[in-house]
């Protein structure tokens, strides 16, 4: 069976940019990773999200070295991973920032585990840490999955591709 490549050659040495262009060719939705920390609510936008497990039920996420708001949602009970719906780019912008309120003027109530839930996002998944891995620039989060939530209407999720916001086609 013949391999399709365009590349001509095998390298052994894979440069940031190469891997960036080739990853961005894989769509990926857009979350939001939410806490109270002890001066209030913190958050920042997570495009490295998966499911893990379905029993027991788990996610991982990926989550930059530099975050100063990991570590602040690492120390709390639980978190919460909100997934974001097409209309929440903003959203995501305003949470990839560093610094700043974050949650000025974006409405939220507490999750049933205690973490900031956005509201308009198309799903909820609260969690708590279960273990954290190196994973070179990034930390590899494996949570375990404590209760989720969908809105009674769905909503399109946001999603990121080829290095920039796109929305899903309407397969039906």
């Amino acid at each position: 069976m013949a391999r399709e490549s365009t590349t001509a050659a095998v390298q052994d040495h894979v440069t940031s940019d190469e891997f960036r262009s080739v990853l961005g060719r894989f769509c990926s939705g857009v979350t939001v990773v939410t806490a109270m920390g002890p001066t209030g609510p913190v958050g920042f936008t997570c495009q490295s999200f998966s499911s893990l497990s379905l029993e027991p039920p788990r996610i991982l996420l990926c989550v930059s070295r530099t975050s100063t708001s990991w570590p602040i949602v690492r120390n709390s009970a639980s978190f919460c991973v909100n997934v974001l719906a097409q209309a929440q780019q903003p959203v995501s912008e305003r949470f990839a920032r560093s610094g700043g309120d974050k949650f000025h003027e974006i409405a939220w109530t507490q999750s049933p585990g205690g973490a900031p839930r956005l509201a308009d996002a198309t799903a909820w998944i609260d969690c708590r840490l279960h273990t954290e891995y190196d994973g070179g620039d990034h930390l590899v989060v494996m949570a375990g999955v404590r209760r989720v939530d969908t809105p009674t209407e769905p909503r399109a999720p946001l999603l990121f591709y080829r290095g920039r916001y796109a929305r899903l086609a309407d397969a039906s």
